[in-house]
């Protein structure tokens, strides 16, 4: 047959590799999870003590591990929801990795925390052609009556091509600002913008094949839809909720890769009829300490109780730390009634987040509320930590710089 000029033989070739799914790409990882000095840094600033001792002698090495989530990836340095995030995280070893899905105007899915957050999270401020589509527009601050600066952008206001054109920023706003480049620039001063100035947002799919080439595992969490429902006259909740798996059957991800989230227990009730496959490690994100003043010291609080959660099909559940601690007459941090009584009835628990009050010299906020009194510097978050994994028995935790969870699964010999 004839021969190709070599030209065109290397023209397809290039163009084979162009249109090569991404879940095809491997990307190299260091050998060993890099953890970075902020570990080391926590353990300086440890009290004295018999846990201070034996985590200051563990200087590696340090391994991927399923206890370390990326709770956005590594969002306390990096904008969340991003590629350079998740690599991050990734990098720092955890094992696995959050998407907080979305959708789009087109009904297309992507990963941010929540659908109407893209004034804080991404530039859609700047671009004027898009900020025009914003269910409501940048209103500048008026300090002569108290006015707050505000904003209100959504991934249903725009198409998954005009989401994609945005970039990615640190989560955060100014409330008085005057233009919008003043909103966008609020960046809490104990985060960075360092690495924040080229975010890649990240479709659903792009994510599932990220990951996958990362080799970590995935935790995609069904956001709650901020439009009315069903969206554009027939997207239904159990449309979208069926959507998001779908992505991973289509992937071929196995469901025992895929931690599914929802602080719906409607959509975990959904999975456990619909999808049990994935359903047999969903996570029910407690939602119920906004909603119905769930005391973890208080049983009659918990409608409904972790007997029947489990009854129903539950089998993880995902509480804020706060719920899963308390402190004991002498003071010492120790596991919550809540916290012993999913344990008993049979549940999982996964918590989030580490690392996401900020400084804890002044007791934390509210992921520290239950112990307050006993936190008063940035090494208490391994002393926290520690209770967390060896008397409430978590299987994973979420933490917004995956490095320290890493650390300290790794000097305890935790998978």
């Amino acid at each position: 047959m004839p021969t190709r000029p070599r030209s065109a033989i290397l023209s397809a070739f290039w163009l084979l590799t162009a249109i090569l799914p991404a879940a095809a790409q491997t990307i190299a990882l260091p050998s060993e999870a890099q953890v970075g000095p902020r570990p080391f840094y926590l353990v300086d600033k440890m009290k004295d003590g018999p846990l201070k001792q034996q985590l200051s002698q563990c200087t590696g090495p340090f391994h991927r591990t399923g206890f370390s989530v990326g709770h956005r990836g590594a969002a306390l340095q990096f904008p969340e929801h991003s590629r350079e995030s998740y690599m991050a995280a990734a990098r720092m070893g955890a094992g696995v990795i959050e998407c907080d899905v979305t959708f789009t105007k087109d009904r297309q899915l992507v990963c941010r925390h929540s659908q109407c957050d893209l004034h804080n999270t991404t530039n859609i401020l700047s671009v004027p052609a898009l900020a025009s589509k914003c269910s409501q527009g940048f209103s500048p601050a008026d300090p002569a009556t108290g006015k707050k600066a505000s904003a209100k952008c959504c991934t249903s206001d725009i198409t998954l091509a005009e989401f994609k054109s945005l970039t990615a920023k640190m989560d955060g706003f100014n409330p008085d600002a005057k233009t919008p480049e003043e909103y966008q620039n609020g960046t809490p001063r104990w985060r960075t913008d360092l690495y924040a100035n080229s975010g890649t947002l990240m479709t659903h799919d792009e994510s599932i094949a990220l990951i996958k080439s990362l080799g970590a595992k995935f935790t995609p969490e069904l956001k709650a839809a901020e439009v009315p429902m069903p969206f554009d006259g027939d997207y239904t909740q159990e449309k979208y909720a069926t959507q998001m798996l779908q992505a991973y059957k289509t992937a071929g991800i196995p469901a025992s890769d895929v931690f599914a989230q929802s602080f719906s227990l409607t959509d975990i009730l959904f999975w456990v009829k619909t999808a049990p496959e994935f359903a047999a490690q969903a996570v029910y994100l407690e939602d119920r300490y906004e909603k119905l003043g769930l005391d973890p010291a208080k049983p009659e609080t918990w409608k409904p109780s972790m007997t029947e959660l489990k009854a129903q099909g539950v089998t993880i559940l995902g509480p804020p730390i706060y719920a899963m601690l308390a402190l004991n007459a002498e003071g010492k941090i120790v596991p919550s009634e809540y916290a012993k009584a999913a344990k008993s009835a049979g549940l999982d628990l996964i918590g989030w987040s580490l690392e996401r009050d900020g400084p804890l010299n002044k007791g934390g906020a509210f992921y520290h509320s239950t112990v307050k009194a006993a936190i008063d510097r940035d090494g208490d978050t391994l002393t926290v930590l520690d209770v967390l994994a060896k008397q409430v028995g978590v299987r994973a935790m979420f933490s917004d710089w995956p490095g320290t969870t890493t650390f300290y699964a790794s000097c305890m010999g935790m998978k």
